[in-house]
């Protein structure tokens, strides 16, 4: 009451925010929610009065605190957003300490109402905000502690003892006997979930003995309260008529300045004139000044912002490139070892770890895709192809997946779907691929169709609806809209197939990119049905020209080829696969072995690689280059080549291939650059 009448008196609005604060903790600790809601309300008004960004992210705070306590119909919302304010606020000013407590309140909501992964989330923030706290022992403590309750609702009985213990230890030694009270009880439960009924009575009896003292000082509290509910009234009173008093002085001012106001009109009019274009000049001034001044923060955020991207691409490029390489390691030997007749009786085993490294290739590979997504750096393309040719290549390219879940795979193509269109065919490739490879996975003994129906749009456009629909596991109502997130699962735990969780969301991306969505209609243990449009042009023929014939692989005997690896695993696999065409093999460990060995002797072509010590594939080419412009030089490389392809041909190589690779296509693009490099000697037979 005092802080009110000071504020008031000194027309202070950061005073009079102070006690309508403070008066609304005195009524919430009285039960007294309306009167206390009232007054935060009007703490909160005067805070923004006050211009005071501390003040008011406190009160959003205060009034997230107070609603959060109403876990019924709009408090629930109201609490998250005013914690949102708070958080946003706290955020923009840079207030560390209030961060961790805004963020350990929220956290508190949300273990209130169940939203455990938005507690954990908080929780951490709050965790690393009073990290560096000075006199932070309760607040730590009571992070803690949150973090003991989280684990133990999630039944994570290791974790959550492990924080409940260091609750103890850390209430003990600060004399926080509340904490103490809560980390016991929590403890105690969590020893009983896991059966250990000695250990969890002990704790129980702590628990005991810290409730005891902790009501004893609740029943003073409350003593206290009974006695200050009597006064209640009388502060009432002194409020209203506080207020009131306010609103006839304010009002008594307004009428004296009318008066005055009369009088200076006439003035001021006068005077506005005269500094109107003095005001309009500084304006202008400062306007520019502000103008240059966001141009270059403008300018700082997008060089970081850039600086971020090429980091990001960076690192998606090495990552990859580390994962690809000992991955080709592994699929090249295994595929080598499974046409090895004598170890027939391990063929199951070979086929089990190809199977395994072909997973983890497909990771990187829809981890890439999401990225180029979101880079906005996918390939925007237009062209003609066979629509009922393009079904039939994907669909056979899960024959294998069909047999080993014993499914049946059909394909109904409505009569007036056009035979050739003209669009982007690898977009579509991709998400036929993810949605039929996800139902060949969740699908056993049972039946996945491919259905295709034609809208007329207009006279050379229509409309596909591609409908994906499977008799397998099924996702339930509540994961449906989950499904779609990255690295989400079906929430079935009854299947042994998990996924990797990036299928869907980059069926949804890309579907975005093309202005349309995909719908999901599914039961658990009825199937699921995806579905999708796309617009496609209408064309009559394909006027593009087949792909030319296969080449004679027979062409490669005798063929002297230079492979440029440090990895000697790699080095086996690529020798091993050209030496069943009798190719004679020279292998560089590093690029600068590479420029002296051609220098010394000729080869039909070399295979490069681009990271390598000593020196690298691009610098050896290009030194190359300077003594040798004939022989064909192929990039042999793990390396996401999207962002290197520019860098690779400019250093001087003729063709890219990217580990691991289609065996058969590794030999046929190894004949093509051979025999292109020597087109001024026909040859009789060149193709078969």
């Amino acid at each position: 009451m005092k802080i009110l009448e000071a504020g008031r008196r000194l027309k202070n609005p950061y005073y009079i925010h102070q006690g309508y604060r403070f008066l609304g903790y005195d009524y919430l600790s009285l039960n007294d929610t309306l009167m206390a809601r009232e007054n935060f309300e009007k703490s909160q008004k005067y805070a923004i009065l006050s211009k005071n960004d501390t003040a008011t992210a406190v009160t959003y705070m205060d009034l997230a605190n107070f609603y959060s306590q109403f876990q019924i119909g709009d408090h629930v919302k109201k609490s998250q957003e005013y914690h949102e304010k708070s958080i946003s606020l706290f955020e923009k000013i840079k207030d560390t300490i209030n961060l961790a407590k805004a963020h350990y309140n929220t956290a508190v909501s949300n273990m209130e109402s169940d939203n455990l992964n938005d507690a954990y989330r908080h929780l951490l923030k709050a965790r690393d905000y009073s990290a560096g706290f000075i006199d932070s022992d309760a607040l730590s403590t009571s992070i803690e502690y949150l973090f003991g309750q989280y684990y133990y609702t999630k039944k994570n009985y290791y974790q959550a003892d492990q924080h409940l213990l260091r609750v103890i230890e850390t209430a003990k030694k600060f004399d926080l006997d509340i904490e103490l009270m809560q980390a016991y009880r929590t403890y105690s439960e969590s020893l009983f979930d896991q059966e250990r009924f000695e250990e969890s009575f002990l704790q129980r009896l702590s628990y005991e003995e810290y409730k005891d003292k902790n009501d004893k000082i609740k029943f003073d509290i409350d003593t206290d309260a009974v006695f200050a509910k009597f006064k209640i009234k009388e502060y009432r009173k002194e409020v209203a008529a506080a207020e009131l008093s306010t609103q006839l002085q304010t009002e008594i001012a307004e009428n004296k300045s009318r008066l005055s106001n009369i009088y200076l009109i006439l003035a001021i009019v006068a005077f506005a004139a005269l500094l109107g274009f003095f005001f309009v000049f500084r304006n202008r001034r400062k306007l520019v000044q502000e103008l240059k001044s966001k141009n270059k923060e403008y300018l700082e955020a997008k060089e970081e912002t850039e600086r971020l991207s090429k980091s990001k691409t960076k690192f998606f490029s090495t990552v990859s490139h580390e994962l690809r390489t000992p991955l080709y390691g592994v699929i090249g030997l295994s595929s080598i070892l499974l046409e090895d007749e004598s170890l027939k009786k391990h063929e199951e085993d070979l086929k089990s770890l190809k199977f395994s490294a072909n997973y983890l290739m497909a990771l990187i590979n829809d981890v890439l895709q999401i990225n180029k997504i979101d880079e906005n750096s996918y390939d925007q393309e237009n062209r003609q192809f066979d629509l009922r040719e393009l079904v039939r290549t994907i669909t056979t390219t899960f024959e294998y997946m069909r047999l080993q879940n014993k499914n049946e795979m059909k394909v109904e193509i409505a009569p007036n779907v056009p035979a050739f269109v003209k669009g982007n065919m690898t977009r579509l490739s991709q998400i036929l691929m993810n949605l039929i490879g996800n139902a060949c996975k969740f699908t056993e003994n049972g039946v996945i169709t491919v259905i295709l129906e034609a809208d007329v749009l207009a006279k050379n456009l229509t409309s596909l609806k591609f409908t994906i629909k499977d008799t397998g596991i099924g996702i339930a109502l509540e994961n449906q809209e989950s499904v779609f997130e990255e690295f989400a699962q079906s929430g079935n735990a009854n299947y042994q197939y998990q996924g990797t969780g990036l299928g869907l969301p980059i069926v949804k991306k890309l579907l975005a990119l093309e202005n349309s969505s995909i719908s999901l209609e599914s039961e658990i243990g009825k199937g699921s049905i995806f579905s999708f449009n796309l617009a496609f042009e209408v064309v009559e023929t394909i006027s593009e020209l087949k792909s030319s014939a296969i080449l004679d692989l027979d062409l490669l005997k005798g063929k002297k080829i230079l492979i440029v690896e440090d990895n000697r695993i790699n080095q086996i696999v690529t020798k091993k696969i050209l030496l069943k065409n009798d190719v004679e093999c020279v292998v560089a460990e590093n690029g600068e072995i590479a420029v002296n060995l051609v220098k010394a002797e000729e080869f039909d072509i070399i295979l490069m690689d681009i990271n390598m010590p000593v020196k690298n594939g691009l610098e050896a080419t290009k030194e190359i280059r300077i003594f040798n412009k004939k022989v064909p030089i192929i990039a042999l490389t793990a390396v996401e080549i999207d962002e290197m392809r520019c860098e690779i041909f400019e250093s001087g190589m003729n063709d890219i291939i990217v580990k691991p690779y289609d065996v058969l296509k590794f030999k046929q693009t190894i004949l093509k650059n051979i025999l292109s490099s020597k087109i001024e000697k026909p040859s009789t037979n060149l193709s078969k």
